[in-house]
């Protein structure tokens, strides 16, 4: 079943409409109350309306037509139940987990609804251009695609399939630290910039050689992730995985099917993360306690890349990551599976533009799905705005095909935003193009 919010109403929308449905007695509207904001209670209110129908597997039965290509999407969700059929139970638990009862992800998608679009008329809107430009390389949208880790494990050629993607579409592409393809390759089958994505490891002899390699493979820039340094409870990911009963010993020293998760920097366990090993046994350099301010520094100072923070959400941090001279932020709750806080980052943004004053550029994630989610984000102040789950939802449905189709969709739909609010130039996006709902 669709977790996302819109997915579900529309899934609702067509069940409330069934004669089995209705055959069963029950209210549609009492329905759409019972649906929760987590996996679990979704389930068991399908469950449900399973029993009331009169038969298992009722909700399967009544699903719309699944696409059979990527030309006959209409939107992003129309990926999601194809990727969902085609990858397996535990890696679309990993795909799909948030922290907690996953209601930061709906917190995520919810944050939209607060704002909403001032149309302009009369304004010569023929030509739009949507491109931005991030540390001198020009793109032809403000959709970036933001890393996501163990990608073979939703489609067999996995970040290769999304590199050639980007390359093809010309969209900024960052790299997993857990990917399952190199920097190096990612790099040479995009054939332009790809940033690096950094976990923090507890050597920094590792993490000097990470980022020297990074950069030896001509990264442009790297982003720290900051968001899950106190960890993360990923209940749907531990329940969905224990369903699953295959012993996954091609990907890693075996036992049941754990993608993302790395036992040690080992070439037996991490041959699905080259970019975790092939690195020099040098002496260890072990890190006390999890990285500070003082961390962010050294990071700095060891590569002449820019760095950027990911999983920055106040006003406080923003302003502290200026003066510690990073070069941009992303604005992001890792999508609602890092903290718990039931704070949409697209609610978080503002307070960081105002924290960053226009210094260093801001790339805001978390439940981004329509055009008009990236037409707000810029119009609060953002740079750019990160795509996850979406581009991973035409991978897994339909492999490079799908990750360029929903990047399409989105594009269409951002510059027909555009077109309907009278700005011709990302530029003229501001404040005044949205109102509180």
């Amino acid at each position: 079943m669709p977790t996302d919010p819109a997915s579900r109403r529309r899934f609702l929308a067509f069940l409330a409409g069934s004669p089995l449905l209705a055959a069963s007695g029950l209210d549609p509207a009492l329905f759409d109350t019972l649906l929760g904001t987590s996996t679990r209670a979704d389930t068991a209110t399908l469950d449900l309306a399973e029993r009331l129908a009169g038969a298992p597997g009722t909700h399967t039965a009544l699903q719309p037509p699944l696409i059979a290509s990527p030309a006959d999407a209409l939107d992003v969700f129309d990926f999601e139940p194809v990727a969902q059929r085609n990858i397996p139970i535990a890696h679309w638990g990993y795909l799909n987990t948030g922290s907690d009862d996953d209601a930061t992800i709906a917190a995520n998608r919810a944050g939209f609804d607060r704002w909403a679009l001032r149309p302009r008329r009369l304004v010569d809107v023929s030509r739009v251009d949507g491109g931005v430009t991030l540390y001198g390389t020009r793109y032809p949208s403000p959709i970036v695609l933001n890393p996501v880790g163990s990608q073979k494990a939703f489609h067999k050629e996995g970040e290769v399939a999304v590199a050639r993607a980007a390359r093809a579409r010309d969209h900024l592409m960052v790299l997993s630290t857990v990917a399952t393809t190199s920097i190096e390759d990612a790099i040479a089958v995009r054939g332009g910039p790809v940033w690096f994505q950094l976990y923090h490891q507890s050597d920094w002899s590792l993490t000097k050689q990470m980022v020297q390699r990074a950069e030896r493979a001509g990264a442009p820039a790297i982003a720290f992730t900051v968001d899950l340094l106190g960890g993360s409870n990923r209940e749907t990911m531990v329940r969905e995985a224990r369903r699953d009963t295959r012993d996954c010993i091609k990907c890693h020293l075996g036992g049941p099917p754990l993608p993302g998760v790395s036992g040690r920097v080992d070439d037996r366990d991490n041959r699905r993360k080259p970019n975790l090993v092939g690195y020099r046994a040098l002496p260890p350099q072990l890190e006390q306690g999890t990285p500070t301010w003082e961390f962010v520094d050294r990071l700095k100072q060891s590569t002449s890349m820019k760095v950027l923070l990911k999983g920055i959400v106040t006003g406080e941090d923003a302003a502290l990551a200026v003066e510690h001279g990073v070069d941009g932020l992303f604005v992001s709750n890792h999508g609602g599976r890092a903290e718990n806080s039931r704070r949409a980052t697209i609610t978080s943004l503002p307070e960081v533009v105002a924290g960053v004053q226009g210094r260093i550029p801001i790339i805001c994630d978390g439940g981004f799905r329509r055009g008009t989610d990236v037409f707000k984000a810029l119009a609060l102040g953002a740079t750019a705005a990160g795509i996850g789950r979406p581009y991973i939802w035409g991978l897994g449905a339909f492999g490079q095909d799908g990750v360029e189709a929903v990047l399409a969709l989105l594009r269409r739909e951002f510059e027909v935003t555009m077109k309907q609010s009278g700005t011709t130039t990302v530029a003229q996006i501001g404040m005044r193009h949205i109102t509180p709902a």
